[in-house]
């Protein structure tokens, strides 16, 4: 049987009866923008975040966008962030007309490496910006650390780790703001584009909502130039009915991540966990020298998996002004080249593991990885 890489509708299709009503009762009492859902919503975020003041918005890159903007980081500033993560997180620097500067990963959480971070802060740097990439905490008591000791904000990129911890708690309670995304494939999903700002202070809080809000508090006084950015009550009530289940669904992936590595996947290296983290497995990143051939005969085989950010940050073209060369950032650039995510979501059961696992071993040996192949390989 086929093993897709990720299965949303056996994660909410159990669940469509609860999620047809949370629509039906938004449309029945006419309340859409910044209406009861999106407050609920913030407010069951904000209690788990240790009381930390949440604000919707309309998705998770304007979450970055607005967190930054709020914190006053713009023109002539620099952020110090990863070179191995979406786009988002460097466009949202841009964005407020901040330099984004790369320093380069950990091998094995593939997270922001705190020393090669400090070794990028100059007298320009205002933030840094660490990702909680792939489900994976980054150092928070390192990164924390560091910002004190130079006076910097600290800006969380936490669109794919929502329950995500470290020794010292969830992410989320670690920076000035943490920002989040309930992207549908995310671990906390919505069923359309949505994201949260979660801030360290109500008056933090309070611009970051004039900021959602074209930089009005009441619609009749425009204190400065903001955005559109709100999260809609629909998507508010829906991503409240996937609330409860958020922990199990965190568990079940963490339990297909301890069944592969019952498995294993051959020579190829599996994701690494540092101590004292909680991995959530947004995705499942095993890494080969031979990726591509590996990704080719897995598709072959009816076995989902898919190159994420194969081109890192500092090498993409919209960042070529900044001056950065193939070699400058070794360790994103070995983890661009090699790293592949393989099926990963709380539906997988045992037996797809296997599957996966066969596939890849037949997949790096040359064995044929279809029936016949397994057949060859039994």
């Amino acid at each position: 049987m086929p093993v897709p890489l990720m299965d949303i509708r056996a994660q909410y299709g159990p669940l469509r009866a609860e999620i047809d009503a949370a629509i039906a009762g938004v449309l029945d009492s006419g309340r859409f923008i910044l209406g009861p859902e999106g407050r609920a919503l913030e407010a069951a975020v904000g209690e788990r975040l240790d009381g930390r003041p949440a604000v919707g918005v309309a998705n998770g890159t304007d979450a970055l966008v607005l967190a930054l903007h709020a914190l006053g980081i713009g023109p002539g500033d620099e952020v110090v962030t990863t070179p191995y993560t979406f786009y988002a997180t460097a466009e949202a620097i841009a964005r407020v007309g901040a330099t984004p500067v790369f320093a380069d990963i950990d091998p094995v959480t593939y997270c922001l490496d705190p020393a090669a971070a400090e070794a990028r802060i100059g007298p320009a740097t205002k933030a840094i910006l660490p990702v909680h990439i792939f489900g994976h905490p980054a150092d928070m008591a390192a990164i924390r650390a560091l910002a004190e000791a130079h006076g910097l904000a600290v800006v969380e990129d936490a669109a794919q780790a929502f329950g995500a911890a470290t020794a010292e708690g969830e992410v989320g309670t670690f920076g000035d703001a943490a920002t989040f995304s309930f992207f549908p494939t995310k671990n906390f999903p919505g069923m359309g584009d949505g994201g949260m700002v979660v801030c360290r202070d109500d008056e933090l809080a309070e611009r970051v909502r004039r900021l959602r809000f074209h930089g009005s508090a009441d619609k009749v006084v425009f204190d400065e130039v903001g955005y559109n950015s709100r999260l809609d009550d629909l998507q508010a009530a829906i991503i409240r009915v996937f609330y409860p289940h958020l922990d199990d669904w965190n568990a079940r992936r963490a339990q297909a991540a301890a069944w592969y590595a019952e498995e294993g996947l051959g020579d190829m290296a599996l994701p690494g966990v540092a101590p004292g983290a909680r991995h959530i497995y947004h995705l499942f990143m095993a890494r080969h020298p031979r990726r591509d051939e590996a990704r080719a005969a897995l598709a072959g085989a009816g076995v989902g998996s898919a190159v994420y950010y194969g081109i890192p940050m500092h090498l993409q073209p919209v960042f070529a002004g900044l001056g950065y060369a193939e070699g400058d950032l070794p360790v994103a650039e070995e983890c661009a080249r090699t790293a592949l995510a393989l099926p990963m979501h709380p539906n997988l059961r045992r037996e797809d593991v296997a599957e996966v696992a066969r596939a890849v071993e037949g997949a790096l040996e040359g064995r044929p990885v279809g029936a016949a192949g397994r057949a060859q390989a039994g």
